[in-house]
């Protein structure tokens, strides 16, 4: 405003130079006169005055503090072309409630975690059954994602397989397989565990083959049934490390966001590349 008013009385003050000494001139120059001057004056005290104010921060700059945990990218190695996203601090109501979900088991939990955390889980809970456990953590499994070994027998007695889906049942496709590698060790007792639900084809093929299906529902049952020691050991698993970033199925190590060079949708690809073209969509990460 100041720097329009400077530029309006001073237009008023040379406008009237260029029109002559006729009468009307002079009669122009003489009424542009007082609010030209009148003008000037007040745009220059204005643009003073806003300057004066705007005086710089005599604070220094501060670097802006870490994100950590679920919203923070860890800032994990990256392929040239891909672009770094940092996902943004979450608000203090949304850390409590994070706090909240590590006191207890609910179906929150398996929503929550990656696929190698819920294996952790599975595996977890059979050792507390008085099981020894052995994980087949990444790789060609076979099927077989957890081996159940007993004191009593030699070799192993029952096999688990563990399928963290999210809104998708597991078919009697899967259970048929898994019913192969029971058979192909000839094994006669095993176990499905599952975040998910079965089909009706799924359920009556497990029973009729003596394959214990387990289900979200079925698992927090069984967990609800553990000392409140065992759960809260079996929710320490659970949240272990990056416990929402989904690894490898591969190698074994986390997954990093990847930005397509071309556009497009980010999702989860494997540091390894282009060793390793693993990649999960970022919506939902099945195994």
């Amino acid at each position: 405003m100041g720097r329009r008013a400077t530029f309006v009385g001073l237009a008023f003050l040379i406008v009237p130079v260029f029109s002559g000494n006729s009468v009307m001139g002079q009669l122009i120059a003489k009424g542009l006169s007082v609010p030209g001057f009148l003008l000037l004056a007040l745009g220059a005290l204005v643009w003073v005055v806003s300057m004066a104010s705007e005086k710089p921060s005599s604070e220094p700059l501060q670097p802006r503090p870490p994100t950590d945990d679920k919203w923070a990218e860890k800032q994990p190695h990256r392929a040239p072309g891909h672009q770094k996203h940092v996902k943004p601090v979450a608000p203090a109501s949304d850390v409590a409630d994070v706090r909240a979900k590590l006191a207890r088991w609910s179906p929150q939990v398996f929503a929550d975690i990656e696929w190698r955390r819920f294996e952790a889980v599975c595996e977890k809970l059979f050792a507390q059954a008085g099981f020894e456990t052995k994980s087949q953590s990444h790789g060609a499994d076979g099927g077989v994602d957890i081996w159940l070994r007993s004191r009593n027998a030699e070799g192993p007695v029952a096999v688990v397989q563990c399928k963290h889906w999210q809104g998708k049942a597991v078919g009697v496709k899967e259970i048929r397989e898994f019913f192969g590698v029971m058979a192909s060790h000839k094994l006669t007792r095993g176990t499905y565990a599952t975040t998910s639900a079965y089909t009706a084809d799924a359920q009556r093929f497990a029973k009729d083959n003596g394959i214990n299906a387990l289900d979200g529902a079925g698992l927090l049952a069984l967990i609800s049934k553990r000392t409140p020691e065992q759960q809260k050991a079996l929710l320490d698993v659970a949240y272990e490390g990056e416990y929402w970033r989904p690894t490898c199925a591969s190698c074994g190590v986390k997954l990093v966001e990847r930005t397509p060079s071309n556009g497009g949708a980010k999702f989860w690809g494997c540091s390894h590349y282009p060793r390793c073209k693993s990649r999960l969509p970022m919506a939902a990460t099945l195994r």
